[in-house]
């Protein structure tokens, strides 16, 4: 099914019967990607005396719990209540879900025992080009993301300047294959979050930050119809499904 688009530098036509899934699935047990010290998932039947809910040990459906933290376990999509002290649900301020996107692969660069993503880097591969969204493809790019445990491991992070570049060039949807757009222990100051929302001077209250994305590397940077789809949470973050679909521009007549 193709769909037209308008876009600044002319129209742009996607077929939505090719999604490309840029989330992680989340599964009982290890095998997800993990951060901040937490144990794995969990999906488990129920048990209540005599009663098991799965079909397996004799029940007539499965009925299982789920216990997992959304900023840990895998593909999520967060809002400014994540920093605020002020209430903000992901639900509420998330209100449209298709936006045009642009893939770009970064290299962190080695700051002492760091890795940083910089303004430079990323400005200079975004050029003039018009996206409402930026989808961050880190260097290597390896299928062990999908499984990593990121706990003290000090993952590469994005430059205070680069999510203020960000917020001033007015990119209101920020997606990174990391499990944190900050540096892991860095004492609470949390610098790429509060400058990617504008917080607390005039919080950016629509605009969220996707986290624990995987790009594969048949995925070219470029522009892309993004259909960012999170579960109907009043929480800070929900578990989300970024969805990309290739684009391309129309001939003008």
């Amino acid at each position: 099914m193709k769909t037209l688009i308008e876009h600044p530098q002319g129209n742009l036509r996607t077929d939505l019967s090719k999604p490309i899934d840029i989330s992680l699935p989340l599964k009982n047990g290890a095998e997800n990607p993990n951060a901040w010290y937490v144990p794995p998932p969990e999906i488990s039947p129920v048990k209540d005396g005599d009663f098991t809910g799965s079909v397996a040990a004799g029940s007539s459906t499965n009925f299982n719990n789920v216990f997992f933290n959304p900023h840990a376990h895998g593909t999520h999509t967060e809002c400014v209540g994540h920093i605020s002290k002020e209430f903000h649900s992901v639900n509420r301020e998330l209100k449209t879900f298709f936006f045009l996107g642009r893939v770009i692969t970064v290299a962190p660069e080695a700051r002492g025992e760091d890795l940083v993503i910089s303004k430079d880097y990323l400005a200079a591969a975004w050029g003039n080009d018009f996206a409402e969204a930026i989808i961050i493809r880190t260097l290597p790019n390896d299928t062990s993301k999908k499984t990593k445990q990121y706990s003290h491991t000090n993952p590469p992070y994005l430059e205070e300047a680069a999510a203020k570049w960000m917020a001033e060039k007015g990119i209101k949807h920020l997606l990174i294959d990391l499990p944190s757009v900050d540096k892991e222990k860095d004492d609470g100051k949390l610098l790429a979050h509060k400058a990617f929302w504008n917080y607390p001077e005039a919080p950016r209250k629509e605009t969220t930050i996707t986290e624990f994305i995987y790009v594969p590397d048949s995925v070219e940077d470029g522009l892309y119809l993004l259909n960012l789809q999170i579960a109907s949470f009043e929480n800070d973050a929900s578990p989300s499904k970024p969805v990309l679909y290739r684009v391309e521009f129309e001939e003008r007549v």
